[in-house]
C-alpha cells in the first residue's frame, strides 16, 4: 500500500499490432499485450495488485468475465480485476480507475488494459445497438445520428461557414497515414495522396472512406506504479501522469460552443489547470481522431487555435511531425486503428514511446510534454465519455 496522493507512473506499456486478426481471440491478444507491458515495466505477475480492462465485448466477441480470462492467460489472478465498459473510452476509463486506484495509496501497482475483436462477428451478428456508436439507437439512431453521420454534419457545417476547405480535411488522412507508414503497430502502414483521399468511396458526405477509421482488433496494456514503487520498475526513462480528467456529455439547449465537443473542451480545461500547464507548453498530441473531422474539432476543443482559424492552422503544417504542435504521431485512429477499447491504452503506449524517445522515425524531437484524448459514444450531440491526460518525462 502506497501513501494518498501520490504520484502515479507508467512503467511499463505492451500492445499487440492492431489490424485484423481472424484467427485471435481476447486470450491470445491480452496475452500478447500483457506479457508485453510487463516485460517493458521489468514487473512479475505478482507486481500487480489490481487489474482493469476495457471493452465493448458485449456487442462483439469478448466473454463474460473478460477481465479476469484476459489476466489469468499471464498468470494474474487472485487480485481485483474489473471490466469497464464506457463506448470507446472504455480502456481510458481502465486507466483512470487504475490510476485512481494507485494514487489513492490503496495500491502501489496496478496494470489496465483494453481489448477488442471487432471483426471475428459477421455484421449480422452484431447487436443493433452497436452499430450507433454508444449512442440511444431509440432516440438517436432513428435520426441518423451515428459516426459518420454526426461528423459529416459538422463538417458540412464548417465547409459552409468557410472555415475549412474539403482539402483541409484530406490534409488530415494524408498526414496521418504518413505518421502510420512509420509505426510497426499501425493497422495501416502505408502513404497516400490527396487526390486518393478526395476520389475515395463517399461514407457520408463529404466524409469519404478515407476520412474514415477501419474496423481494428487489437489489445493494449498500461502498468502504472506509486512514486513509491518506481524504483522496483525503472528499466526506462520515467514517465509521470501530471493529470488524467473524466468528463460525459450533457444536453444544452443553447450551447454557446455550437458544432464543437463541449465533454472535451471541459476535460481539457480540468487537465490543463490540474497539470498547472497550457495549450503552449505541450510537445504533441494523441487525439481521438476517429475522422478527418473528429481531429480538425479537437485541435480547437483541447485549445490549439480558434475555430475560425482552424482551416489556415492545418494548411501552416501546425499538425506536421515536424510541425509546432504534431498530432496523431502514432497514424491516430485512421491509421493505427480503433479497436475501441484498446484505443486508449493503445494512445498511452505511443504518448509513453514517444516521451522516452524510441519512437524512431516518427520521433517528435525533444518531446517532454504530451496530451492525450479519447473520447466514446454520443449523448445528444456531445461525447458521451471524455478523458483526458498530461503525460511528462520526468527525469
Amino acid at each position: 500500500m502506497g501513501r494518498p496522493g501520490t504520484d502515479v507512473y507508467v512503467a511499463g506499456v505492451g500492445m499487440t499490432r492492431f489490424g485484423i486478426h481472424m484467427d485471435r481471440d481476447i486470450r491470445d491478444l491480452c496475452e500478447e499485450a500483457f506479457f508485453e507491458a510487463m516485460e517493458d515495466a521489468g514487473a512479475y505477475p505478482d507486481d500487480i495488485e489490481a487489474g482493469y480492462i476495457g471493452t465493448v465485448g458485449f456487442a462483439w466477441d469478448a466473454p463474460i468475465m473478460a477481465g479476469q480470462i484476459a489476466f489469468e492467460q499471464v498468470g494474474v489472478t487472485g487480485i481485483p480485476i474489473t471490466r469497464i465498459e464506457n463506448a470507446c473510452g472504455s480502456g481510458s476509463n481502465a486507466i483512470r480507475e487504475a490510476w485512481l486506484a494507485v494514487k489513492s495509496g490503496e495500491y502501489d501497482v496496478a496494470m489496465a488494459s483494453g481489448v477488442e475483436t471487432m471483426n471475428r462477428p459477421l455484421q449480422d451478428q452484431i447487436p443493433r445497438f452497436a452499430m450507433f456508436g454508444g449512442g440511444d439507437a431509440m432516440m438517436e439512431g432513428t435520426m441518423g445520428l451515428f459516426p459518420p453521420g454526426i461528423f459529416a454534419m459538422v463538417a458540412q457545417r464548417y465547409l459552409n461557414e468557410g472555415w475549412i476547405t474539403r482539402e483541409d480535411m484530406g490534409i488530415i488522412a494524408v498526414k496521418n497515414a504518413y505518421h502510420g507508414s512509420m509505426n510497426p503497430k499501425a493497422h495501416y502502414q502505408r502513404t497516400l495522396t490527396m487526390e486518393k483521399v478526395l476520389d475515395a468511396r463517399m461514407i457520408c458526405y463529404p466524409l469519404g472512406l478515407l476520412d474514415c477509421c477501419p474496423t481494428t482488433d487489437g489489445a493494449a496494456a498500461v502498468v502504472m506504479c506509486s512514486e513509491e514503487a518506481l524504483p522496483r520498475f525503472r528499466k526506462h526513462a520515467p514517465v509521470r501522469i501530471r493529470a488524467l480528467t473524466q468528463t460525459s456529455g450533457t444536453y444544452c439547449e443553447d450551447n454557446p460552443r455550437e458544432f464543437t465537443a463541449d465533454s472535451v473542451v471541459r476535460a481539457a480545461r480540468m487537465a490543463y489547470e490540474k497539470a498547472e500547464v497550457s495549450p503552449e507548453d505541450i510537445d504533441f498530441v494523441e487525439c481521438h481522431d476517429c475522422f478527418t473531422m473528429a481531429e480538425i474539432v479537437h485541435t480547437i476543443d483541447l485549445g490549439f487555435c480558434e475555430r475560425e482559424e482552424v482551416g489556415r492552422f492545418i494548411r501552416d503544417g501546425n499538425t506536421q511531425l515536424d510541425g509546432k504542435i504534431p498530432f496523431s504521431v502514432s497514424g491516430g485512429l485512421m491509421s493505427k486503428g480503433h479497436p475501441l477499447g484498446a484505443t486508449g491504452p493503445g494512445q498511452y503506449h505511443e504518448v509513453v514511446t514517444q516521451l522516452r524517445g524510441e519512437a524512431g522515425k516518427r520521433q517528435v524531437k525533444d518531446a517532454r510534454l504530451a496530451l492525450h484524448e479519447n473520447g466514446g459514444g454520443f449523448r445528444h450531440g456531445d461525447t458521451g465519455i471524455v478523458c483526458v491526460s498530461i503525460l511528462e518525462r520526468a527525469d
